[in-house]
């Protein structure tokens, strides 16, 4: 299963290295990733694969959210059906 995980605020260093270290730990692959700062913000894009993590999707996303705590941005994951079906015009 695919999802997509947006990471948006106020760009610091290592905000890729912390995500991608959460995405270690729960054994979630990262397939693609888009990323800019505008300005001083930071946004990024990543679109990974779930299937093998070892939480389940609910406690993948309370992990993300955390993380987004605790670097004081918004970092939310989505299934990817949900996300494209959000975005179909």
């Amino acid at each position: 299963m695919k999802a997509v995980i947006t990471v948006i605020g106020r760009d610091t260093v290592g905000v890729i290295a912390r995500v991608s270290a959460v995405c270690a730990e729960l054994n979630i692959n990262i397939e693609d990733v888009t990323q800019s700062i505008l300005q001083d913000m930071f946004c990024m894009i990543m679109l990974v694969d779930v299937s093998a993590a070892n939480a389940d999707p609910a406690a993948v996303r309370v992990r993300f959210a955390a993380l987004g705590e605790e670097m004081g941005m918004q970092v939310t994951v989505t299934r990817q059906e949900v996300f494209d079906a959000m975005h179909k015009i």
